[in-house]
């Protein structure tokens, strides 16, 4: 091994140990990446970190993010969510597990207008754990179904982990928006699979409603799924439509996006200046987070690159000669275990750059090796010992337990790993959206 290589391995542990310290990720990878680049390269790094934090303040892709996020805020602070999830529940409450149906299937809804986890297991959880409770339903199934219903966030369009991953990994964002609809689709349908299927064996995880979660009459049921769901379905469908049919770049969608969401924030008589300045402060706050970690992990890894770290470890992966299969469940189970201590943002921008030469090398997929990737990493918001979607219901929901909370969400990594093996035994889920779309 070369000197520089000898240095950019030794950058990688000690960029873990010193994200053990407990400071700030993006300056952390700052730090590690020009004291070791100095080593290795003298003077360049510092015009490595000025060009990486250019590009990436520059680039138009990377403008969908505000877009997004205000759009999500805006939808949440009007109370749309509360809306849907009473129409839904109201739609399902004579059957079995109807409230684990409601709670999935207005998670989905939701998590293709905003990408932000956290608000949506938050709402989530305020919203359905007095009928939960009223209803008899099964504290366990509760807090699977809520944990991972917000989770979804992370995969399904406009998922803005996926607009993130595309400029690290070379893939188009708006294929990366296709190749990710019907595995998105696939978990939420297993989600309520599962819980219909368990219900119907024993009844009292999840009787059918009392009278009082129900609609007074069709009529009226008809009413609230005209007001509740309609014109969320048809702003999703519009913003994502848009960017899949090619009428317009994620940015300006992502801009339509956030203008209709206002709008429909306003003819719901639901606008406040106080809500309106606060999602557009939690908007600039969160996406210069976003924003910085982006170029502090591009810098690490261009100089992890430049010393030679990249391709020295594409060839020690590729030497030990495993079927493109087997590497890629392999690289799967090492991201699983890191989601259990490790956030999604460093998992993504500093293990996903240094993956990408053996994926290349190997001949696979970018495309499906993407979104393989985003549903493991969405799994580690339901492992344990970090689970952040565990303490996340757990703030909002004190009375429950979190050994409750757990054994709810173990139930359903199950179920995600069911979905997995499916994309990886059949790539064409990814793929063939993409093709439609491109032609």
């Amino acid at each position: 091994m070369e000197f520089n290589q000898m240095l950019a391995v030794m950058s990688l542990f000690g960029l873990l140990l010193a994200f053990c310290s407990g400071f700030p990720i993006s300056f952390t990878m700052m730090f590690i990446g020009i004291l070791f680049g100095y080593l290795g390269i003298g003077k360049m790094v510092f015009y490595l970190l000025n060009l990486q934090f250019y590009q990436v303040m520059s680039d138009p892709i990377l403008g969908a993010i505000p877009f997004f996020l205000l759009m999500g805020y805006l939808l949440e602070s009007a109370g749309l969510m509360e809306g849907l999830f009473l129409s839904i529940q109201k739609l399902m409450a004579p059957i079995p597990g109807s409230l684990y149906v409601a709670v999935i299937l207005t998670a989905t809804i939701f998590a293709a207008a905003t990408g932000i986890v956290g608000s949506s297991i938050t709402l989530l959880c305020v919203m359905a754990e007095p009928a939960l409770r009223k209803s008899g339903y099964n504290i366990q199934m509760g807090a699977g179904a809520i944990a991972a219903g917000g989770t979804l966030g992370i995969l399904i369009p406009p998922s803005i982990m996926l607009v993130v991953m595309g400029p690290l990994m070379g893939v188009p964002v708006t294929d990366l928006f296709a190749g990710a609809v019907i595995p998105g689709i696939l978990m939420s349908g297993l989600y309520i699979a599962y819980a219909l299927i368990r219900c119907f064996f024993k009844p009292e995880l999840g009787p059918p409603l009392p009278k009082e979660f129900r609609a007074e009459s069709f009529p009226a049921l008809m009413l609230e799924i005209l007001k509740g769901v309609v014109p969320l379905v048809v702003l999703i469908g519009v913003t994502l439509g848009s960017i899949l049919l090619g009428l317009a770049t994620p940015t300006e969608a992502s801009a339509c996006g956030a203008l209709g969401a206002l709008v429909l924030v306003i003819a719901y008589g639901k606008f406040e200046f106080g809500a309106f300045k606060n999602a557009m402060y939690s908007t600039v706050k969160l996406t210069a987070m976003i924003l910085i970690m982006i170029a502090a992990s591009n810098f690490f890894g261009s100089v992890f690159s430049r010393l030679g770290g990249a391709s020295w470890l594409s060839d020690v992966l590729v030497s030990m000669d495993l079927p493109p299969m087997m590497m890629v469940a392999m690289i799967m189970v090492i991201v699983f275990l890191l989601g259990w201590a490790m956030e999604w943002v460093p998992i993504v921008l500093i293990v996903l750059p240094i993956l990408m030469p053996t994926v290349k090398a190997l001949g696979i997929d970018p495309l499906w090796f993407a979104i393989i990737y985003a549903m493991t990493l969405q799994t580690s918001w339901l492992s344990p010992p970090v689970a952040l979607s565990c303490y996340f219901i757990k703030g909002c929901i004190p009375h429950w337990s979190l050994s409750d909370i757990y054994r709810g969400m173990i139930q359903f990594i199950f179920v995600q790993a069911i979905a997995i093996i499916l994309i990886m035994m059949f790539p064409f889920l990814v793929t063939w959206l993409p093709s439609v779309v491109n032609g």
